[in-house]
């Protein structure tokens, strides 16, 4: 039965803070997604710094290794710890559950018992929350 064009709204996989670097293209397009972003609200918020252009390659795999100011940028843009988009760039190895200190995270997640999904939850929440609140 066809009702109309209206397809329903589909659902984007979960990537994780911790998860092998092959997946900071997926997690750069959750990022900006959850704060409701287009890639040119994304390149005005860092400044110019990182081009619609470029953030699109980013997001769909084709570059593989962004420079860390490029990271740095957009962890302040997405409101997420910096660590992490290094680590899934691959510059930092993830911690191995040694005794080796995490990276740090923001204050609220100073909770060891957090596993990596319900910090990115806590974090897609956060920019919610952030998203509806008027600019000053």
């Amino acid at each position: 039965m066809n009702h109309g064009s209206r397809r329903p709204p589909q659902r984007r996989r979960c990537s994780r803070l911790d998860g092998p670097p092959s997946q900071l293209g997926g997690l750069l397009v959750d990022l900006r997604t959850t704060k409701g972003f287009t890639l040119r609200q994304v390149e005005e918020a860092t400044g110019n710094a990182v081009s619609n252009a470029y953030l699109s390659q980013l997001e769909k795999g084709r570059v593989q290794k962004p420079s860390p100011n490029v990271l740095q940028r957009l962890a302040v843009v997405y409101a997420v710890p910096y660590e992490s988009l290094m680590q899934k760039a691959g510059y930092l190895a993830p911690s191995d559950g040694d005794g080796a200190r995490k990276p740090r995270r923001l204050s609220a997640f100073a909770l060891d018992d957090l596993s990596a999904e319900e910090e990115v939850d806590l974090l897609r929440y956060l920019a919610f929350i952030r998203s509806r609140k008027p600019a000053k």
